[in-house]
């Protein structure tokens, strides 16, 4: 049996990995618009126990009454919260070296070259399959529910978070196609608008929408349709962060449009999302201990000379108020 000869050499591995992962949540958010937005808003909360529950308000207590002088009020119980119930799901990856690779870098330059990219592999890795997590239906073993399934195109089937979006109409995010609900498809000369209904369609008061995520052509059409003096990009956290954004405002909102396309993005193509992320809207919960940290340990496996240090997170995307978000297509 063989194990790695330079204790430390690995203690300094080990140390490395410790060291990092207390910003692999920020370096997490902050490679992607979305997720950004979401924790700016205070949309990554922690849970405790098996499952996530959000708390949702679906129902009036009935008792509002006109009345006059000794007439009677209308007090009467009323059930008006029930919970929709997320299961949270476990995912890492994985930094290994091995022993050969620490002695044949064993000086102070060499150590630090090597541990800095396996380390950085690792990190990107754990980055793009997130975001990838982030636009998925959540039908892949063990993966988290992603805004395919808590804003979906076919927004009155399935169960989501426990709920039947079939029987329960309060559950149904919004869902557009462009030349069926508005006539045509989109291009710059109505996206505008199109963006303008959804948002008066799924906003009230003072609440609705504060973020929408365009693909590249959706964000394409929308830059192009704006004249100069609008074309502005949002003095905001997307911006600040180097996320292409601008400024949209309409239905008495102003918000961001972001490119949420790109190389390798796993948005979908002719599509934007109109999401209210943050406390009361699309979150992500994760487990206190597990909020994309090393975790388990510097291991050595029993039968090779290597060294494993694994990075990950217990969660899920959660959604409290599906009034608030929509999807439209081409």
């Amino acid at each position: 049996m063989a194990i790695v000869s330079n204790e430390k050499l690995t203690e300094a591995f080990s140390l490395a990995l410790e060291d990092r992962s207390r910003g692999y949540a920020d370096l997490v958010s902050n490679s992607n618009a979305i997720l950004s937005v979401m924790k700016k808003k205070g949309g990554w909360k922690t849970f405790s126990g098996p499952t996530i529950r959000e708390r949702l308000l679906y129902a009036e207590s009935g008792t509002y009454v006109r009345y006059s002088g000794y007439e009677f009020l209308n007090p009467k119980p009323a059930e008006l919260f029930n919970d929709a119930e997320f299961t949270p799901k476990l995912a890492a990856v994985s930094v290994t070296l091995s022993g050969e690779e620490i002695l044949k870098n064993s000086g102070a330059n060499q150590l630090k070259d090597v541990m800095e990219e396996h380390i950085s592999a690792a990190e990107t890795e754990l980055q793009d399959r997130f975001v990838e997590d982030l636009h998925s239906d959540g039908t892949q073993a063990n993966q988290i529910g992603g805004l395919q399934i808590a804003v979906p195109t076919v927004a009155n089937t399935g169960v989501y978070g426990g709920i039947n979006r079939g029987t329960v109409p309060l559950w149904r995010t919004g869902s557009y196609d462009a030349t069926t609900d508005f006539g045509a498809a989109v291009s710059e000369a109505n996206i505008h608008d199109y963006y303008t209904r959804i948002l008066i369609n799924h906003a009230r008061g003072k609440n609705g929408p504060n973020l929408i995520a365009a693909d590249a052509l959706h964000y394409r059409f929308f830059n192009k349709a704006l004249v100069a003096i609008q074309r502005v990009t949002k003095e905001g956290a997307s911006a600040t962060l180097g996320f292409p954004s601008l400024a949209f405002a309409g239905a008495g909102y102003e918000l961001d449009v972001v490119l949420e396309g790109g190389i390798g993005s796993a948005m979908p193509a002719n599509t934007s999302y109109f999401l209210k992320v943050g406390d009361d809207g699309l979150r992500f919960r994760y487990h206190a201990d597990r909020n994309f940290v090393a975790f388990g340990g510097k291991q050595r496996p029993v039968n090779q000379d290597a060294v494993v240090q694994h990075i990950g997170f217990f969660g899920n995307i959660t959604l409290a108020n599906p009034l608030f978000q929509a999807k439209l297509t081409d």
